[in-house]
């Protein structure tokens, strides 16, 4: 009985547990590690094809954006999740592997003519629908024997629709061992979904620290409080910029903005226009209306009365790449919703491009910004950045609105661990910042007098006789951030910008008329000519 950490470990994203019991090979989550870079450096460090199961906490790509992968190289076993969770995976997985298909286009266009290989994608769309075919869907609170010797039980980790912390119970060589997995654990009162549920028995746990050295500050009226921010924001004529993660954050500030409407809180500029800019999100927040039995009470509510929780009048959803352009051309004071919500990549930052110089605007961050982001650097105060090859200065307001989080702070989770009331054998805490899972760990140490162990990558350990089996390593994945407004310079800084703007134009003309594109493909190649001789 042997629990392993390939992820996650000492970084916040990437998640992935292994254990082996009972002759099976079984994986919690399946991650992708995301931030810069965030596409390459995604190894499977055990064989795929090995594996029988993979438990899935929830649909978020930092624990299931490896799964295509996995099934390129040969995983054939079930993906186990929550009904919602499958529901959402298929559109997710599905959006990843288009990026990964973009991304190899693109190098392999770059690349040709240089004589270097061909590469690969990291998965295809056909590997993600590989993946999303071994879904198999299961619900809350139910105990399901998985195997000869392991029974699992998925319970509401009120993180995400369909989010769970899974409990394990493996029984090898006459002894049975319980293991809860935490998943990520939620925040209180968060809008749409349930709190998070408490479980009282654990030999082992693993526990996540996103939020592990703070605490979030007691949380105010959110409608009140970003309904103050539209209105100073209109009434000096500008736009309110939220990026807003495709899945789950955006139809929690849907919820908020309705709310708002509702009680009129914003007033001078009735019925004011929202617009919902990133496809992923219009397709989430379908998903979401269709997995409305999982809501909590007060979203109940609203149904019974017949009021949709998520949707309200002057919602627009922008769909192709013209309905996005033409939004930063109407100058009626406007709620911009769009993704990424670290301001990384997609239509979030065409958005930012024509709002950051304009001190009329306001940027509002609803959520976590990782270390070496852009929305991190904004958040951290940035003058300037650097988007699409031109320096923006930095005018507009930039606010977060707090206590708007999917995680729970530390309280929070010190409120879920003070739940287990049998003796816990040993803790691990994961999916943390580096010097945030070390001093979770001590705290945890201190306040429960038990083992905890801040695992590094590799490490392994004997759940049969609480031993370390291995130590782990720690690792690097991810090359350090430049800071954005230093970013390149010079004449090739000024080069190397163009040919990423260049590509952010060719991907928002996705999907226009043929006769267009092969112009502008000719135009494109015709330049390239020129200069790679």
């Amino acid at each position: 009985m042997q629990l392993s950490f390939f992820g996650a470990d000492h970084e916040v994203t990437g998640s992935c547990h292994y254990l082996q019991a009972c002759g099976k090979k079984i994986l919690i989550d399946c991650g992708m590690q995301q931030g810069p870079d965030e596409y390459e450096h995604q190894e499977i460090p055990f064989a795929p094809g090995e594996i029988d199961y993979v438990l899935l906490t929830h649909a978020h790509i930092d624990h299931s954006g490896r799964l295509p992968l996995l099934a390129k190289l040969g995983f054939r076993g079930a993906i186990c999740a929550t009904d919602a969770t499958c529901d959402l995976c298929g559109i997710m997985l599905r959006d990843s592997a288009h990026i990964q298909e973009f991304e190899a286009e693109w190098k392999n266009r770059k690349g040709k003519r240089a004589g270097r290989e061909e590469i690969e994608p990291m998965y295809t769309m056909r590997d993600a629908e590989a993946a999303i075919s071994q879904l198999e869907p299961y619900v809350y609170n139910q105990v399901e024997q998985l195997c000869d010797g392991i029974a699992i039980r998925f319970i509401d980790a009120g993180h995400l629709l369909g989010s769970a912390s899974i409990e394990l119970w493996v029984t090898e060589e006459g002894v049975t061992k319980k293991l809860v997995f935490s998943g990520d654990v939620g925040n209180l009162n968060q809008p749409l979904i349930n709190d998070p549920s408490y479980i009282a028995e654990a030999d082992y746990v693993v526990v996540e620290s996103t939020y592990g050295d703070r605490l979030h500050n007691p949380p105010p009226d959110y409608a009140e409080s970003l309904a103050q921010i539209i209105q100073r924001t209109f009434d000096r004529g500008g736009n309110v910029v939220i990026p807003s993660f495709a899945v789950g954050r955006t139809q929690e500030m849907l919820y908020f903005l309705r709310d708002i409407k509702a009680r009129g809180l914003v007033h001078g500029h009735n019925n004011f226009p929202v617009y919902v800019d990133s496809p992923l999100a219009v397709e989430a927040t379908s998903i979401f209306q269709d997995n409305r039995a999982d809501f909590d009470e007060e979203a109940t509510e609203l149904i019974r009365h017949g009021i949709n929780p998520i949707t309200f009048l002057g919602l627009h959803l922008a769909i192709t790449s013209d309905e996005s352009k033409a939004i930063n051309f109407d100058n009626t004071p406007k709620v911009i919703l769009s993704a990424s919500g670290m301001c990384e990549a997609g239509r979030i930052k065409h958005h930012l491009k024509h709002n950051l110089w304009r001190p009329q605007s306001t940027v509002v961050f609803v959520g976590y910004q990782a270390a070496g982001t852009l929305g991190r650097a904004l958040m951290e105060g940035a003058k300037s950045v650097k988007l699409f090859g031109e320096t923006i200065e930095v005018e507009a307001e930039i606010v977060s609105l707090e206590g708007v989080s999917g995680h729970a702070d530390q309280a929070g989770l010190l409120r879920w661990l003070d739940a287990f009331e049998t003796p816990i054998e040993r803790i691990f805490v994961v999916h943390g910042e580096s010097d945030v899972c070390d001093s979770f760990a001590a705290l945890l140490a201190k306040r429960y007098n038990v083992p905890v162990t801040a695992p590094d990558y590799g490490a392994g350990f004997d759940l049969l006789t609480n031993t370390m089996l291995e130590p782990g390593v720690k690792r690097e994945v991810m090359k350090p951030a430049a800071k954005p407004e230093s970013v390149y310079t010079g004449v090739f800084g000024r080069l190397y910008a163009a040919g990423k703007r260049l590509m952010a134009v060719i991907e928002h003309n996705r999907g226009g008329a043929n006769k267009d594109l092969a112009k502008f493909a000719d135009q494109v190649n015709s330049l390239c000519d020129k200069w790679d001789r």
